[in-house]
């Protein structure tokens, strides 16, 4: 439902994502009523391009913020512009 509603709250705003989950949440009361079994949370999958995607925008973010990166293979090394000691060092999966 938290992922459900993320995803939502950027594209339609606060409102309208919580009536989206509050639906979610509905439907899935009616089946376990229907049905008479237990609720079951259903699988996440790991999505790449999501993770990648998701990774490129905090990159973007702190960017904005003032970090300066260098991507290199799979870690990104970086500093912030007004420390010159600084360094941040992280590996991307």
């Amino acid at each position: 439902m938290k992922r459900k509603y993320e995803s939502l709250v950027g594209r339609r705003g606060k409102k309208k994502a919580l009536v989206a989950v509050g639906h979610k949440i509905i439907i899935a009361a009616y089946h376990v009523i229907k049905n008479k079994e237990s609720y079951k949370e259903p699988e996440l999958h790991n999505n790449p391009k999501r993770k990648k995607k998701q990774v490129n925008n905090y990159i973007n973010r702190l960017k904005d913020l003032g970090y300066d990166f260098m991507i290199e293979g799979n870690k990104i090394k970086g500093r912030f512009f007004t420390e010159e000691h600084t360094h941040l060092e992280y590996e991307i999966d």
